[in-house]
């Protein structure tokens, strides 16, 4: 299979997204990527002993080394930044350079807000392991931690210079966070590209089953729906927004049931439902939409009924908690058709309180 090669057309700070197999034994893409002499890879425990070693021979002849953390969404906290700090301290690097996030979206968000933070910025190369980070969370500059009153509400935009995606990954990706990236390929369908959701449906049993064609088409049309929204919004002031779809409700879950309970793509696709069905009731999207949506959460193999330990007032609670609340106003991405989202804080609460208030809707 051949290499693809996207572009986030950001001006002076564009950068590129390769996507393609056997990627990490490639050492030119890191290589061009890195601008300096030196550099700090930061990986898990789970992906440091699958991958590690092969990043680091990419970097004969620079100073680096490794920084391996905990893996999972409980650690996403600011007290897991200080061995990145720490790291990069001792060894005296200075503003040139690279920090390499190589795992998941925790990992790079953790290693994006360090980056981002260490000497007031310095670069960073994303090299994305799960297949939520390669189609979300590593393209576009969103970089944070969490807090226990909520879900990446710490962060700074600060962009890669190259995204690598190595599609054979995906290969010692356990089934459950396969799903639960499938789950932010979904949205894409469903914010604004109704022939993509066309397709989710026709081909989620090949995803599925890791057939690499299906993978690899439904990672580039993630990435380019991705980085057409990013260029255009850079710092979420319009449309940006719309890649939150699912969101605000599922950030609240992941809150609510403490961080790494449910996975963030599980939450995400509940969310994605719950809007939906909002959506219906404010009789804005057809019920058969929605039923339609539900059918492919569930052939997924995703959640679409939020936990039944949220009550609706804790639900509303968590979500008043949000980077789309503005001026005390909720701000919610809900549907007009497949396809077709819309940020508002125009709607009626009522039927916010109905779609909270049956979670057997959602």
């Amino acid at each position: 299979m051949r290499m693809i090669s996207l572009n986030v057309d950001l001006g002076e700070r564009t950068y590129p997204i390769l996507i393609g197999p056997n990627l990490l034994d490639d050492p030119e893409p890191l290589r061009r990527a890195i601008g300096g002499v030196s550099a700090v890879v930061v990986s898990n425990e789970t992906v440091a002993p699958l991958y590690l070693e092969r990043v680091q021979a990419h970097l004969a002849g620079l100073r680096h080394e490794a920084v391996v953390l905990p893996d999972g969404e409980a650690y996403k906290t600011l007290d897991i930044l200080d061995p990145i700090y720490s790291a990069l301290l001792k060894g005296r690097h200075d503003r040139h350079t690279t920090l390499i996030a190589l795992g998941g979206g925790v990992i790079g968000d953790i290693t994006g807000f360090a980056a981002a933070t260490y000497q007031r910025g310095v670069n960073f190369v994303q090299i994305p392991t799960t297949l939520l980070a390669q189609v979300d969370s590593s393209v576009g500059g969103k970089t944070g931690v969490n807090h226990p009153f909520g879900k990446n509400m710490i962060g700074a935009f600060h962009q890669p210079r190259a995204v690598i995606i190595d599609t054979r990954t995906l290969d010692t990706l356990p089934d459950r966070e396969l799903s639960a990236g499938i789950a932010e390929v979904i949205k894409y369908g469903l914010i604004n590209d109704a022939p993509f959701f066309e397709w989710l449906e026709r081909h989620m049993d090949d995803l599925l089953a890791r057939e690499p064609a299906a993978l690899s088409h439904a990672i580039e049309r993630s990435c380019l729906n991705k980085a057409r929204i990013v260029a255009a919004d850079e710092r979420e002031a319009g449309a940006r927004a719309l890649l939150n779809l699912g969101h605000t409700f599922g950030h609240a879950i992941e809150t609510g049931m403490g961080y790494g309970q449910w996975l963030h793509g599980e939450a995400v696709a509940c969310g994605m439902l719950m809007a939906a069905t909002m959506s219906a009731e404010l009789g804005w999207l057809p019920h058969t939409e929605v039923a339609r949506l539900r059918t492919l959460l569930l052939r997924t193999h995703l959640p679409v009924t939020p936990p039944a330990e949220l009550a609706p007032e804790r639900f509303r609670a968590l979500m008043a908690v949000d980077k789309k609340v503005i001026d005390g106003a909720l701000r919610l991405v809900l549907l007009r058709a497949i396809g077709q989202a819309l940020v508002t804080a125009d709607f009626d609460p009522a039927a916010l309180e109905r779609t909270l208030a049956t979670p057997a809707a959602a």
